[in-house]
């Protein structure tokens, strides 16, 4: 049987490599959900970590987004399919060693360090493979489709999860090695799949001044998503005080409704532009910074909160708008195999802010008073400004009213 992404132009390999790509992103999901619903717990139990220990391993687990452009670099004779293969095997020794090793730290430290090059590897990877499926135009409506799949069965996943640890006293062990297991069959996925979806090898390394406005919204990125991953949710916990259940219950909904949300973001990607969504973004990032700098204030406690937590959901949901950037890439980009090189310097860029974001804004938090979480947000009310002056420079694509072209170059795709 034929499937379709929807936008295949049409052979019957094509058709089974989408199949397996498709399979490769729902196994994906259900290693991650193990990554997320596990690992803290894993960290407090197996090592009894305190918070400065905590806080530490997000240098050694955030390094690999770091070094991404170096190690896609390194693979890159070997075409973006088959680096897609290596990256999910390295995610599954690292996931498999986590559950089977001694309780070293040193070795517990490099088993997360596998773990997570693996996971960075693979993502510029996964946009432009997913890009390559589509048609002119269809890119957002192929990757919202694959990352809706994708977070479905994280949901799934973590659902699963939580009634084994709860009915059936699962252990970490077993958990971790499910998760290698899926990361493996994604792995064997991906070498499954015809190599010319890398029709071309790309470059090791890519940096042009053509592609300047995108590096300016990878660095903007990196400074804005601390708040998704860090303030937001530490403002839920430490201010208003919310158990565990609180934030599980949170993601969870955020989980569920990111199975709808990405691929409409696809679609609404295709129809009005990358320039639009990425605006819409930032317009809607700036309105969410500045409820979460003055609500507690000027809001009762209960009724904050909800605001808040509305803020979160809409803050998480819309990382969907990131297929924009990819796509950006893929529009502006001089040369095909530009797009992969390009898309893994962006991540890089990315988390040389995010790596030094948290320890600034901790400071900022902890150092300007009772109230320093205000100056955290409108920090990040003024990045969201920047990302949308950024976007205004997009060239508008002729032939779809109000549909970004993807930047001053040529555009493309």
């Amino acid at each position: 049987m034929k499937f379709s992404l929807g936008a295949l132009t049409g052979d019957d390999r094509e058709a089974k490599d989408a199949t397996l790509f498709l399979a490769a992103n729902i196994l994906m999901g259900l290693g991650t959900c193990v990554n997320q619903a596990v690992f803290n717990n894993y960290l407090k139990d197996v090592f009894a970590l305190d918070v400065a220990a905590r806080t530490f391993l997000e240098f050694p687990r955030e390094l690999p987004g770091f070094l991404v452009t170096f190690f896609v670099g390194a693979l890159a004779l070997m075409g973006e399919v088959r680096i897609a293969m290596v990256a999910n095997l390295l995610a599954s020794a690292g996931m498999l060693a986590l559950g089977w090793i001694p309780s070293s730290y040193l070795l517990m430290i490099s088993s997360i360090f596998v773990y997570s090059a693996g996971s960075h590897i693979y993502m510029p990877l996964g946009s432009a493979i997913g890009m390559s499926f589509a048609r002119e135009g269809k890119e957002g409506s192929v990757l919202g489709r694959i990352q809706g799949a994708n977070t479905a069965a994280l949901v799934a996943g973590t659902l699963l999860l939580l009634i084994l640890f709860t009915f059936a006293s699962l252990s970490y062990r077993v958990a971790f090695s499910a998760g290698a297991l899926a990361y493996l069959g994604a792995s064997l996925a991906f070498l499954a799949m015809s190599p010319r979806h890398a029709a071309q090898a790309p470059e090791r390394f890519v940096l042009r001044k053509e592609y300047g406005r995108f590096y300016l919204l990878s660095i903007l990125f990196g400074a804005r998503k601390q708040l998704f991953i860090t303030f937001g949710p530490w403002m839920i916990v430490d201010l208003f005080r919310q158990p565990v259940g609180t934030m599980t219950f949170l993601f969870l909904l955020v989980s569920i409704l990111g199975i709808f949300v990405q691929p409409l973001v696809g679609r609404l990607t295709d129809r009005y532009g990358v320039r639009a969504m990425l605006g819409g973004e930032s317009l809607l990032m700036i309105g969410v910074c500045v409820v979460y700098a003055f609500a507690p204030e000027l809001l009762p406690p209960g009724v904050a909160l909800a605001v808040v937590s509305a803020c979160f959901v809409l803050d998480q949901g819309s990382t969907a708008v990131g297929m924009a950037r990819s796509i950006f890439v893929k529009r502006i980009a001089l040369r095909p195999q530009d797009v992969s090189p390009t898309l893994s310097l962006g991540i890089s860029l990315d988390h040389i802010v995010s790596m030094s974001i948290p320890t600034l804004g901790g400071l900022l938090w902890h150092g300007a008073g009772e109230r320093g979480y205000r100056w955290v947000f409108l920090g990040g009310a003024l990045v969201a400004l920047l990302n949308f002056i950024v976007t205004r420079g997009m060239l508008r694509e002729k032939g779809r009213p109000g549909a970004a072209a993807a930047g001053r170059g040529p555009a493309k795709g």
